[in-house]
Formats: structure tokens, C-alpha cells, sequence
């Protein structure tokens, strides 16, 4: 029998913690359409004036993306360099391999981030990937605006028209 872990599925916030506007991200690491979005949903709350947060939680599509699940237990292990470790990971989607994370994480100064020691963080994965499924999701990304789908471009403009932001 596993021991059940409590995850705060919130862990991951960017922006204000008490921003009005919650955005929810479903990603994986090495799909392609996350990296794309990823720098549009930084500039949406780095623009925002507070108004809006990111929260990010693991969703590998691990049966076509062989390296996404290692990727998120390393950033996991990133700790407070998750973010960090967030804009790396796509910025170098095409190279997720054990010695690349292990490079990345020297890169920032945090320990280990793969093998047997990082295991401690799958719960946190698969807390975050089982509020996933229960959401709906299929793939990545999938973001949730205040609970709700959202189903347009993931566009600068469109986000902000969606979300009811000024442009």
C-alpha cells in the first residue's frame, strides 16, 4: 500500500499570489505547442499590472514524449529555482536527456535532478496530472481561465480579450 502525500496544487504560481485572475496551465516539457505558449503566458503576467497569475501544473504526455516525465520530476527538484528550470526545459525541448538536465540544474546552482533521488516528486506529478484528467484534459497545453476552458489561440491578444484585460 502507497502512502498518500498531500500536494498543494498551487505550488507553482507566477504573478501575484493574490492576483484576481487565475490562469491554470496543463503542460509537458517537450511538447512543442507548451514551448510556444510558454513566453506568451510570461508576457501576460509579466504585462498584467497584477491582475493575473499562472499556475503551472505537470500534465507529460509520457506515451509520445519519452523525456517529459523526467523533465518535470526535474523541475520539481529545482525547487525555487522552478521557474528557472521551467524557461530551460523549453527553451531546450530537443535536449531533455538525463546528462541535459543534470547540466541545467548545474547551471542553476541545485542539486541532483535526476535518478532514484528525485523520485520523492512523483507524487507531485502524478497529483498534478490526476487533477488533469479529472479536469478533462487531453493535452498540452490546456489552460483553465478562473476554472473554465479555455479554448482560444494561446495569443497574447486573444488571452487578454478572454480574460477581459486591456491591451
Amino acid at each position: 500500500m502507497t502512502e498518500s502525500v498531500a500536494v498543494d496544487v498551487d505550488r507553482h504560481c507566477y504573478g501575484p499570489v493574490d492576483a484576481p485572475i487565475t490562469l491554470v496551465e496543463y503542460g509537458d516539457f517537450e511538447c512543442p505547442y507548451c514551448g510556444a505558449a510558454a513566453p506568451v503566458l510570461r508576457r501576460l503576467i509579466d504585462d498584467g499590472d497584477g491582475t493575473v497569475r499562472l499556475i503551472y501544473r505537470h500534465f507529460p504526455l509520457f506515451t509520445v514524449h519519452p523525456f517529459a516525465l523526467t523533465a518535470a520530476l526535474a523541475a520539481e527538484a529545482s525547487g525555487e529555482q522552478f521557474w528557472e528550470m521551467h524557461d530551460l526545459l523549453f527553451a531546450h525541448q530537443s535536449r531533455l536527456t538525463d546528462p541535459d538536465l543534470e547540466n541545467y540544474a548545474q547551471m542553476l546552482g541545485v542539486g541532483s535532478v535526476t535518478g532514484e533521488a528525485v523520485q520523492e516528486f512523483r507524487p507531485a506529478v502524478e497529483t498534478d496530472y490526476r487533477s488533469g484528467t479529472t479536469m478533462g484534459v487531453r493535452g498540452t497545453p490546456t489552460l483553465f481561465a478562473d476554472g473554465r476552458l479555455y479554448q482560444g489561440k494561446v495569443e497574447l491578444g486573444a488571452l487578454r480579450s478572454a480574460l477581459g484585460m486591456r491591451h
